[in-house]
């Protein structure tokens, strides 16, 4: 191992995913310089193992059922996928794993790119462990942002060692459709897998230990979700854990807590994420290595003023465009307080990540898709707020007709009475995904209902469900 002298920035960013390059880019706009250190590739989880492979591999199987429900185009679309062709898309969209082009793009910024393991070494103090074993020492003038996002969790199961589980990664970047594969779990990861992969060519066996699927949503939106997986041929037991696995000549046998033995070719299990936080030198710094690491809004870690947690690891908010808020908050809070400048924490201040309390969205990218912003009706609830839920079909809007024959979807809006504001949105259908931006304005703005209705939905589109949701209230 050969050790080289320290080296100082202004800030040094361990983890070089879309949060770490957002902390990198900030501060660089600020004009401080900053190092930043990642052990894999530049661009992390979302680009090559999450948010674009996975949506690459969604993409023509949502665009397939939109094409179903339209007559005259029906026929057309019939078939199977060609899973090579949309393998192959899926394969250019993570650039073949390979991240020339995110390191040209940092270069642009002027931050500086450190390949292999960084960890913490004291007080504002980061080592980096090279491919080839040179340790180089950095130090930081202002602050160091841990942004290493998270890990697939695995249960402890006997044999699952031997099997070797898919994770997420696998599941995105498999370069051949498994006839049968069996998907553990029933949040977003194992939906959208299962929406995936049951459209390429595999039978899927979905086994979701609760009553349901996204049990974080609003009901309504699992139970949709859970209706359309059905219909295109997934075989889904809900109420069922799986108590063992093994491979037996290069089949998975997963023995259920009923005693039903289900076989596949692979199984994925999409059952939690982790703080990848276990090996960075957490210990160095009083810290417990493999935590979530606590943080103020400027994302701060607790009971330092130099220490940043942003993305994933603080556990806020796992979503790489929260994680991506969060960076271009904190990143402006560094800069601020390196340079004297007036730090404006107060909730909706240009340093505090305040949507993270209230103003979250998320896109569930099945067929039909789940979108939703800010609080369900039950958190809402929890949260002491006197609401009420308004409940749509948006068989009720005309645009939803003209979109496709058949379509099936809801909306729902929480409305505080007090206040008359939105405290959360969810819509479920095709081509949902599209309209959350307008519900995320509304809770994040604290639009009043009153407003709502001078806010006019252009016709004939999915956008009228607003209007029939402020009639609902209206009238209810």
């Amino acid at each position: 191992m050969t050790e080289t002298e320290s080296i100082a920035y202004d800030v040094v960013v361990i983890g070089g995913g879309p949060v770490g390059e957002n902390v990198a880019d900030r501060t660089r706009a600020a004009g401080l310089t900053t190092a930043l250190v990642e052990s894999e590739l530049l661009g992390g989880e979302c680009s090559y193992w999450a948010c674009m492979p996975s949506k690459a591999l969604l993409r023509p199987v949502i665009a397939q059922g939109d094409a179903r429900r339209l007559p005259g185009l029906a026929q057309a679309v019939q078939g199977p996928l060609d899973a090579q062709a949309v393998l192959a898309r899926r394969n250019y969209f993570t650039a073949d794993w390979k991240d020339d082009g995110q390191v040209g793009w940092l270069e642009g910024t002027g931050a500086v790119l450190y390949r292999g393991q960084g960890r913490l070494a004291g007080p504002r103090t980061v080592t980096v462990t090279g491919p080839d074993g040179t340790v180089t020492t950095l130090t930081a003038r202002h602050a160091v942002a841990v942004s290493t996002g998270t890990r697939a969790q695995l249960p402890d199961l006997p044999g699952l060692a031997e099997v070797k589980p898919w994770t997420s990664r696998e599941a995105t970047s498999a370069q051949t459709v498994p006839g049968r594969l069996i998907v553990v779990g029933g949040g977003v990861v194992a939906t959208e897998m299962a929406t995936a992969w049951q459209a390429l060519g595999s039978r899927v066996t979905m086994l979701v230990r609760g009553k349901g699927l996204l049990n974080r949503m609003e009901p309504f939106a699992g139970e949709l979700v859970a209706e359309a997986l059905t219909e295109a041929g997934v075989d889904l037991r809900t109420g069922t854990s799986v108590e063992s696995v093994s491979r037996e000549n290069g089949t998975v046998v997963a023995v259920t807590s009923a005693g039903d033995r289900i076989e596949g070719d692979e199984i994925l299990f999409a059952t939690g994420r982790v703080p990848h936080t276990d090996d960075i030198g957490l210990e160095t710094v009083g810290l417990e290595p493999g935590s979530w690491l606590d943080v103020d809004d400027s994302m701060r870690v607790t009971g330092t003023d130099w220490l940043y947690a942003v993305g994933d690891v603080n556990h806020r908010a796992l979503l790489t465009h929260q994680g991506k808020y969060q960076a271009r908050i904190a990143g402006a809070a560094i800069g601020a307080r390196a340079t004297g400048g007036t730090v404006a924490e107060e909730p909706w201040g240009a340093h505090a990540a305040t949507a993270d309390h209230h103003a979250v969205p998320q896109v569930v990218f099945t067929d039909p898709e789940a979108a939703a912003v800010g609080l369900s009706l039950a958190e809402a609830e929890q949260a002491g707020h006197r609401v009420r839920a308004v409940d749509v079909e948006f068989s009720s809007v005309a645009g939803a007709g003209l979109y496709g024959d058949g379509y099936k979807g809801r909306a729902r809006m929480v409305v505080d009475l007090e206040d008359e504001i939105l405290r959360g949105v969810t819509f479920v259908g095709p081509g949902v995904g599209e309209l959350i931006h307008s519900a995320t304005v509304a809770v994040a703005g604290h639009v009043p209902v009153s407003r709502l209705w001078h806010v006019v939905p252009s016709y004939p589109t999915l956008s009228e469900v607003w209007l029939r949701l402020l009639e609902a209230y209206r009238d209810n």
